[in-house]
């Protein structure tokens, strides 16, 4: 356990506290059904949503696990192109597909099983990481593991925070101190993401920034 300190869990907490009273509460993630949210998973790996928007509307037809298992790989490389690497993402897709199938393709047996066997399971199927892994548990099976992005490292570092370069010593500080809750966890990484978007960018837009009068990153 990488337990924060006081200090850590105050700067923590007021760049939620922060964020929230900037963006209201709301619920974030683009897709619902399960299976879709896998999918999604892999699509946005090294892309943007907006190509991965594209990789979805051309499987429409298909988009259930048993199409998807059934699909020759070059048809599914194909028809997700929009999103980029699609040869390596189609492999990745029949690998997640796979996986859920030892499941009978339910996502009830799925949330049956403990956390730390379902992430053991997960980073263990061809093309899954540790982001990915936690963004299928908590947006797809709704177990409480917090998704660490390259956002969530660029906001934390530029606003003091002595960030861990592990994933998981990370991910163990940041859920020290937020409340161990699936929704609170899916909206706060939510947060993340939509702030780096908006104004924490690799060269930040910090004007109007609800986190620059103690952001160190702050341009003129």
């Amino acid at each position: 356990m990488n337990d924060a300190s006081p200090q850590q869990a105050q700067l923590i907490n007021q760049v939620f506290s922060r964020l929230e009273t900037h963006y209201g509460r709301y619920g974030w993630w683009h897709l619902e059904e399960p299976y879709e949210v896998m999918v999604g998973a892999i699509l946005v790996q090294n892309t943007s949503w907006k190509n991965v928007e594209k990789a979805l509307a051309n499987l429409a037809e298909h988009f259930n696990p048993h199409a998807i298992a059934q699909m020759p790989v070059a048809d599914l490389a194909e028809l997700i192109r929009p999103s980029g690497y699609y040869n390596q993402k189609a492999l990745k897709l029949k690998a997640i597909t796979s996986w859920f199938a030892h499941y009978r393709y339910s996502i009830q047996q799925v949330r049956q099983v403990d956390q730390q066997t379902l992430r053991q399971q997960l980073l263990s199927v061809k093309g899954v990481g540790n982001e990915t892994a936690d963004a299928i548990l908590v947006y797809a099976i709704r177990k409480p593991s917090f998704v660490i992005d390259a956002y969530t490292r660029r906001i934390f570092t530029r606003n003091g925070l002595a960030v861990p370069a592990s994933y998981d010593k990370f991910q163990a500080l940041l859920e020290s101190v937020i409340p161990q809750d699936n929704d609170t966890y899916a909206y706060y990484h939510g947060l993340m993401v939509d702030h780096a978007q908006q104004f924490c960018h690799k060269t930040p837009k910090c004007s109007g920034c609800p986190l620059a009068q103690d952001c160190l990153g702050v341009t003129g």
